[in-house]
């Protein structure tokens, strides 16, 4: 009983009567640690907290993800013509200009028919100088109608001896654009048919990777954005580029949007159809950042508990992102109040505090 009533006496002090047979003190003097006690369940004594100063500072938006890369100057060269191959120019990883031979085709009866064509063409060209001398001489065998179908024979050759041509050039297979030659079955003696594939060709000198980008991250798409790739060809190294273009929808099913990004690879050393590490990044506005055991939560979301005249108040914020122990906020508190970063969860409104302090001084 002793115990108890020693227990009762420190928790919530002496009642009155006790307490003025013991020292004599009046009502009001002992009623005051009453009051202080009672309110114990409320405020209760100083509650010992950390403190810390709310800073603002810039949050890096850091993207990763995977893609693929193929040449930005690409090219099938398929066959137009059917025909035996005759020569060939086709070695895997060569180097070649645009118009540059690849193969040829038999053309023995392209030259046959340009020869025809352009025999055609001489006679309906003398036909025409001799009627128009005729003419001038004024001869008047030749009527005009003679003279406009002579013209117009003329005018047929010519478009047959360009036909002739054409189908001529057509059998000689050339380079699309300048680049590098991949695997090709084609040999010499092989029959091709119209639509037949014969070799790729791929200037590599920039390199187009198609990556996805979560809904989350759709803030960090702007065109001319530097990404920065690398691959475990080269590990250790880093090849930047820029974002050139990207989808005006999400997928519907992987709420993501598909990117595209030039890269630089004049040096050659990437090749078509490697799968690339992507990387991305900005930085934010200055925004107020404090610890994660700062915040706390109730019915009304997060918040902080600011201190000012060692009592706090408690203050709204909204979460903008974290990075390991550190969130950035949201919040109307001013920049430079005192803030309690640890002890926050045993507070409530108006409490009051005393600051935690070690060796090193205070708010450690």
């Amino acid at each position: 009983m002793a115990v108890l009533a020693g227990a009762y006496v420190i928790a919530f002090g002496a009642p009155e009567q006790i307490a003025q047979f013991w020292g004599g003190a009046p009502a009001e003097e002992t009623a005051a640690p009453r009051g202080r006690a009672g309110g114990a369940r409320g405020q209760g004594r100083a509650t010992t907290v950390v403190l810390a100063p709310l800073e603002e500072r810039n949050y890096s938006l850091v993207l990763r993800t995977v893609g693929s890369a193929v040449s930005l100057g690409r090219a099938e060269v398929i066959a137009s013509e059917a025909g035996e191959v005759v020569d060939s120019a086709l070695r895997a990883n060569k180097l070649v200009e645009k118009g540059e031979v690849l193969l040829r085709l038999d053309d023995r009866t392209e030259r046959l028919s340009l020869e025809i064509a352009q025999a055609s063409r001489d006679q309906a060209q003398e036909t025409v100088s001799r009627y128009q001398g005729l003419r001038i001489n004024g001869t008047s065998v030749v009527t005009d109608v003679a003279l406009s179908e002579a013209e117009v024979a003329l005018r047929l050759a010519e478009a047959n001896v360009g036909l002739a041509e054409i189908a001529l050039e057509d059998r000689t297979i050339v380079a699309p654009i300048s680049g590098r030659l991949g695997l090709s079955e084609v040999n010499i003696g092989d029959r091709l048919s119209i639509g037949d594939a014969i070799v790729t060709v791929d200037d590599s000198t920039t390199l187009l990777a198609t990556f996805e980008v979560p809904e989350r991250s759709i803030a960090l798409l702007t065109e001319g954005k530097p990404v920065f790739v690398s691959t475990p060809t080269y590990a250790g190294r880093i090849f930047e580029g820029q974002i050139t273009a990207f989808d005006s929808r999400l997928d519907s099913v992987t709420r993501s949007a598909t990117v595209q990004a030039e890269i630089d690879n004049s040096e050659g050393l990437l090749l078509s159809g490697m799968t690339f590490a992507i990387r991305m990044s900005e930085e934010t506005d200055p925004l107020p950042v404090v610890p994660a055991t700062a915040i706390t939560w109730d019915r009304s979301g997060a918040g902080i508990w600011v201190v000012e005249d060692g009592s706090t108040s408690r203050a709204p914020v909204t979460i903008r992102y974290r990075n390991g122990d550190q969130v950035w906020v949201e919040t109307d508190a001013p920049v430079g109040a005192q803030i309690v970063a640890e002890g926050a969860a045993k507070l409530r409104e108006g409490a009051q505090v005393a600051e935690a302090r070690t060796s090193e001084g205070p708010g450690a």
